[in-house]
């Protein structure tokens, strides 16, 4: 541990990325746009958003489909703050948050396994919190 900050695993994460690039292409999953997902986004630089446990994942919302191999997501937390980089939203009875400035591309490869779906509504909602403040 350097300077009071948390140790992370990029030894770990760099292991199961090969494992997940080498994925078979056969297996892909499928996938659609207001799904949420646990997906494997690693251990990140900064104050990106980090995977958690094993798999180094996080719940993701996919935001668009770019096509069958890529898509455009942004990650959801538990931790539910006042910020104005956070959007509240409540999925299956529970508080999430949305952390909007942290879109990004991804392979479907990382995806793991769908929990659920967001209803179009509070979609909608995400959708417009998030080009409001990234493009307004």
């Amino acid at each position: 541990m350097l300077d009071n900050k948390i140790e992370k695993d990029f030894f770990g994460w760099t292991k199961l990325k090969s494992r997940i690039h080498y994925f078979n292409d056969e297996d892909r999953v499928y996938f659609k746009t207001r799904e949420i997902w646990w997906a494997s986004l690693g251990i990140n630089i900064g104050k990106e958003q980090d995977g958690k446990n094993k798999r180094f994942e996080r719940p993701v919302l996919i935001l668009r489909k770019v096509n069958r191999y890529t898509l455009i997501v942004v990650p959801l937390s538990s931790k539910i703050k006042d910020e104005t980089h956070r959007y509240k939203i409540i999925f299956n009875s529970q508080s999430r948050s949305v952390l909007i400035f942290q879109v990004r591309l991804i392979s479907s490869k990382r995806l793991n396994r769908k929990i659920g779906s967001l209803d179009s509504s509070t979609f909608q909602a995400v959708k417009s919190k998030i080009i409001s403040a990234l493009f307004i």
